[in-house]
């Protein structure tokens, strides 16, 4: 019994240095620090102030196979179900590479990590790329700006999102502004196209609408606290929330997490983004926590 104890504490302790082996941990001091995942290069934790901001399922897997449930996934080069591949792409389920190590200068800490194609990506999705993904943390914001570049001699198009998970404390609480006036595809409606009426979304059912064309700011109350959302260069946006039967089927998503959660994404998702042989576009969200 002794040696079964044993030998299945070695068995979890090794599964735990394997997962600290394959993370990234920013940290300014004991109170602000961000913690990244290579498979995908997933920021997976944002801690602000001694406050979490980012949500994680506590059914996540960490098999570096199936995409991490919660904190930023980074969409790629796909966005939705994908008939030359996994849904929402590949690059939130490939291990990436750090090619600048954390760097603390003054106020702020970042790293920058790249992914590039190869046999598995180009029986996908034949052509050569690098995406170089650089997160940076301070003690009231994240800033994680992608850059895409064409390294082929033909041009490529692509749709891509940066997928990003708020925690809440109570969704019923939550209010998103900035969106007044602006068309929107509603999938849970059979990707209607209707026109946002209201002046702060509140969520109270199943939502999945892709707005197009949308302000570079948004303002999202969580109910706890006031967060607002900047993107650069990433005109659309996606909101997310899975409610209580699609929680339900979702296997690494918890059946009462939905109401722990609000997904405000920053993308260009409305048109596909054609990028010429040999040029580079960089695109990017900043949060800032009040």
């Amino acid at each position: 019994m002794d040696y079964m104890f044993y030998k299945h504490k070695e068995t979890l302790d090794a599964g735990l240095r394997k997962r600290m082996n394959d993370k990234i941990v920013l940290e300014l001091d004991n109170s602000n620090k961000a913690e990244i995942y290579l498979h995908g290069a997933t920021v997976t934790s944002w801690i602000s102030d001694n406050k979490e901001i980012l949500f994680l399922s506590s059914k996540s897997v960490f098999d570096n196979k199936k995409a991490i449930r919660g904190g930023i996934p980074i969409v790629f080069p796909n966005f939705g179900p994908w008939e030359k591949g996994p849904q929402h792409g590949f690059a939130r389920v490939k291990k990436w590479t750090v090619i600048e190590p954390a760097n603390k200068v003054n106020d702020s800490i970042s790293v920058k990590l790249s992914l590039t194609d190869d046999e598995e990506t180009r029986l996908l999705w034949d052509f050569k790329f690098e995406l170089i993904y650089e997160v940076t943390l301070t003690k009231k914001s994240l800033k994680t700006n992608l850059t895409i570049k064409n390294l082929g001699s033909v041009e490529f198009d692509f749709t891509t999102l940066l997928h990003t998970y708020f925690r809440v404390d109570d969704i019923s609480n939550v209010r998103v502004q900035n969106f007044v006036g602006l068309n929107y595809v509603d999938k849970v409606k059979g990707r209607a196209t209707e026109t946002e009426a209201r002046k702060e979304i509140q969520i109270s059912e199943e939502v999945d609408r892709v707005y197009a064309s949308t302000d570079n700011t948004h303002l999202i109350d969580t109910g706890s606290s006031k967060v607002t959302l900047i993107k650069e260069n990433l005109p659309d946006t996606v909101v997310w929330n899975p409610w209580i039967e699609k929680a339900k089927a979702m296997s690494d998503f918890g059946d009462e997490e939905y109401k722990n959660m609000i997904c405000v994404e920053a993308g260009r998702v409305n048109t596909r983004y054609a990028l010429k042989f040999q040029e580079e576009i960089t695109m990017g969200q900043t949060i800032i926590v009040q």
